[in-house]
């Protein structure tokens, strides 16, 4: 590789990993809580909480939802979700039915009686959750911590482009313990980066779609439902005392897809849903297409079947990027690599900042003829 465009990756890796250093450092640091967050759920839920009829009858789907609805007076329903081992409903209300996720009610509630169910005791779990997803300012933090990954990306990928050249001296994982203290660092900083290069690289760009969220659910409605809004120009999005009966429309989302499972409804008016329908959502059932969802579009006031849509793959793609990049795939043993992965990445971007900050400090005649002697001319560090 020629030296001129040595020196125009060496800028490209400096610059990109400058700039994001700072704010990957915060999501790395947030992350590594975030990747057991089932298991911090559990240990903070000091309730043992149990059903108040564990052999009755479920509730029908309707019912939660007046009695969700009773609770909140003037609400309008925007989601319901169900927990996996827990006969319990989970229903999000709001003022509108665009409403912001700040003004947003979650509550849940005991299916086999409609009692509320005590919520879990998570504040600083949510507060580091909203910090790594967008810094407490909505979809600008969203678009401009993907705007960061983006710059680590490149970095990630000069990084690998400089390492060649920079290690054609020194044998493979080879750290100069003998020689000054930024050349042992250079040394470590080089070999973790190598070691958890494959790991970030996919951790980065599912974090960058991940803050993509709002615009890709916007073009999914847009496009792929929008033939399904055409002949209700003159109406308005219906009031719950104007849709259909919800377990009518659940029954007709099953029928259409009887190898899945229900995953959650969302209501008319939504970013997961049309103006004007039920989106009951399904997933597969093994550990890959559980993460695969596929909506049943019900018209709202009616309760009759409309349309079973796949995900486009851009939706398909926003889907499975959420569980891979927290880990979610392979249980603890798969968390337990990510936290590791994790933390050896802070140490590379401590690093990094470190061979920065110390390229500025006089350095004397006798020690840079000695780095000059015994150092590769060229260096992968920020």
């Amino acid at each position: 590789m020629q030296q001129r465009t040595i020196r125009v990756w060496s800028g490209i890796h400096k610059w990109t990993s400058l700039i994001c250093t700072a704010f990957i450092l915060m999501l790395c640091i947030t992350g590594l809580p975030l990747i057991f967050h089932d298991e911090i759920d559990e240990a903070l839920d000091t309730q043992q909480w149990q059903p108040a009829n564990p052999d009755g009858e479920l509730l029908p789907l309707d019912r939660i939802l007046s009695i969700a609805l009773e609770n909140q007076p003037g609400g309008t329903p925007l989601f319901m979700s169900f927990d996996k081992d827990r006969p319990v409903v989970n229903v999000t209300t709001g003022p509108a039915p665009d409403a912001a996720a700040g003004d947003m009610h979650f509550a849940s509630y005991d299916r086999t009686s409609g009692e509320t169910v005590p919520a879990h005791e998570n504040g600083v779990m949510d507060f580091i959750l909203q910090l790594h997803t967008d810094m407490f300012l909505g979809l600008p933090g969203m678009l401009f911590l993907g705007a960061m990954g983006i710059l680590l990306f490149l970095a990630i990928v000069s990084g690998v482009v400089l390492y060649a050249p920079f290690m054609r001296k020194l044998d493979f994982g080879t750290v100069r313990k003998s020689k000054t203290r930024r050349i042992k660092w250079l040394d470590y900083h080089n070999l973790l980066g190598v070691i958890t290069i494959a790991w970030l690289a996919v951790v980065t760009l599912t974090g960058v779609v991940n803050t993509l969220s709002t615009p890709i659910l916007d073009t999914w409605r847009d496009q792929s439902l929008a033939d399904l809004a055409q002949g209700y120009d003159d109406q308005s999005v219906p009031e719950p005392g104007e849709m259909a009966s919800l377990d009518s429309a659940v029954n007709e989302a099953v029928k259409a897809a009887p190898d899945r499972t229900l995953q959650f409804v969302a209501f008319p008016g939504g970013m997961w849903s049309t103006d004007f329908h039920y989106a009951v959502f399904l997933h597969g059932n093994t550990s890959l297409t559980q993460h695969l969802i596929t909506p049943a579009l019900i018209n709202a006031r009616t309760g009759e079947f409309a349309a079973m849509r796949e995900m486009p793959w851009y939706v398909k793609t926003l889907a499975l990027s959420g569980p891979l990049h927290f880990g979610d795939y392979g249980g603890l043993p798969l968390k337990i690599l990510w936290a590791v992965l994790d933390v050896l990445t802070i140490v590379v971007l401590g690093s990094g900042l470190y061979l920065w900050a110390s390229r500025r400090r006089p350095v004397t005649s006798e020690v840079r003829a000695s780095q000059e002697a015994n150092s590769p001319s060229v260096t992968a560090t920020p």
